[in-house]
């Protein structure tokens, strides 16, 4: 399927690794134009070698300020976003009982505000050009209160109702909003998730993995690909109408209707 992707603008937060990486990937694959950020330099430096004429920049988008100057740099290299996919940011798991209010707003800082910060100026220079599409990539984190993962679950709460909010706010200007919520897939970051789990529960890792993996009715986790295959596909014109909305790919493992 040609989801018309030829020629188009797009930046990559988190884009250095896992879910942001695949989904750099295939937009690169697409015939895309494709800016990747992350803090790390030396990550960004592995995922430009990897990705051929990417381009890359290292940025602290907890800071207002640097996330407004990473935009900046990556429109003049690669011309004005026509989408923007929001990969960057997770927050520290943390067992209730050490839980402050310091860690509650780190958690905002590193899950939220990174998005926020970017999407801020983008979403606005898309309504004045009339058109663009920002994909949010939350996590089901935000619909069930895990106890390990209260701070990080507010935010991407807080993130589900900024991309609702902000879709109503900016349709009549051409400007879609979407959400995906990924359930466990296959990358580091769950991996540091399942051994803070097994940390608090007292069990060896391997059988954290396998308690996980039991409660997921597809048997397994999901692949950082097949989570950048639904953004390909909203962030395209094939899902000119969808907008508004959070889409949870977690292998049925909450089934419920939304």
């Amino acid at each position: 399927m040609d989801l018309g992707l030829q020629g188009k603008s797009v930046i990559v937060t988190g884009g250095s690794k896992g879910i942001g990486l695949a989904c750099a990937r295939l937009f690169a694959s697409e015939g895309a134009r494709v800016g990747v950020t992350s803090r790390s330099s030396a990550n960004i430096e592995r995922a430009c070698a990897e990705l051929g004429g990417a381009f890359g920049l290292a940025a602290d988008l907890t800071s207002a300020d640097e996330a407004a100057a990473m935009v900046d740099a990556m429109e003049s290299r690669l011309g004005p976003a026509d989408i923007l996919v929001n990969c960057a940011g997770a927050a520290r798991r943390t067992p209730p009982d050490e839980l402050t209010p310091a860690a509650w707003k780190a958690a905002m800082d590193a899950k939220f505000f990174t998005y926020i910060h970017v999407i801020d100026p983008v979403v606005k220079r898309m309504a004045a050009r009339g058109s663009g599409v920002i994909v949010n990539v939350i996590g089901n984190g935000g619909k069930v209160a895990a106890p390990i993962h209260l701070p990080g679950g507010a935010a991407n709460a807080a993130l589900m109702l900024a991309t609702a909010g902000l879709a109503a706010a900016y349709a009549k200007q051409g400007v879609r909003v979407v959400g995906v919520n990924p359930g466990l897939t296959n990358t580091e970051r769950v991996a540091e998730g399942l051994r803070a789990d097994a940390a608090l529960r007292g069990t060896p890792e391997e059988d954290a993995l396998r308690q996980s993996l039991s409660r997921i009715p597809l048997g397994r986790m999901a692949e950082p690909e097949e989570i950048a295959n639904a953004v390909l596909f909203l962030a395209s014109g094939k899902a000119s109408y969808v907008t508004g909305v959070t889409i949870t790919m977690d292998g049925a493992q909450i089934p419920v209707v939304v």
